[in-house]
């Protein structure tokens, strides 16, 4: 084999696996579709969920908003009304916001919505369990500031509440405490009444049960 055909095989190879590479790192049509929702865009021509108007298969995902409620675009961030599924595998499934697909933040703990590669995001969904880690990696100052600020707020407002509640329950506390004294002072007093009633009574017998004085001559 001479040399410009081994040149020739081996610009080939590097072709057919770039395209190998290419063909497997495509973005599926079907991204952020729910897997009940597949088969409703089986069809070449698909219509809108909110019945506004039709448009064809090739124009699903292809970041240009044709539906208003964001049918076409489940999985790119072209419509603001649009939802991308994320399938979490492992976890529980959920829905977030089109717009924060490819945004360089990790919503879905398979990573699933940054799927053009700008970030790389760990998957975090736990085998079996229910908890969705989110990692939200963010570069800017201002923005870990903002969540540390917010997180503060939230801890402030937590202890605001907390604070509050035990208000209540002491004045809660008080307020019994103060009835249960009451209710001590008003049997005490009915108890003196009828002791003052009751030794009335008896003075009142004694003194007109008392014999007449005698002088004794």
């Amino acid at each position: 084999m001479s040399k410009n055909q081994i040149t020739l095989l081996h610009c080939v190879s590097s072709f057919l696996l770039a395209a190998v590479v290419v063909s497997v790192n495509s973005t599926s049509p079907l991204v952020g579709v729910h897997p009940l929702d597949e088969k409703y865009f089986e069809s070449d021509i698909i219509r809108c969920k909110d019945g506004s108007k039709s448009f064809f298969r090739d124009r699903l995902n292809d970041n240009f908003c044709d539906c208003l409620d964001g049918t076409d675009e489940p999985g790119t961030s072209a419509c603001p009304n649009g939802k991308f599924y994320c399938r979490n595998i492992g976890s529980s499934p959920k829905f977030v916001y089109s717009s924060r697909v490819n945004d360089r933040i990790c919503d879905c703990c398979d990573g699933s919505d940054e799927y053009e590669g700008s970030v790389r995001c760990p998957n975090t969904c736990i085998m079996g369990g229910n908890l969705n880690y989110v990692y939200k990696p963010r570069t800017d100052r201002k923005s870990i500031d903002r969540q540390l600020g917010s997180s503060r707020t939230g801890l402030n407002e937590l202890k605001t509440t907390m604070n509050l509640q035990d208000m209540v329950k002491n004045l809660q506390g008080m307020k019994l405490f103060f009835v249960l004294q009451l209710v001590l002072i008003g049997f005490l007093v009915i108890l003196w009444m009828i002791r003052y009633r009751v030794r009335s009574k008896r003075r009142r017998y004694l003194l007109n049960n008392i014999p007449p004085y005698r002088s004794v001559n």
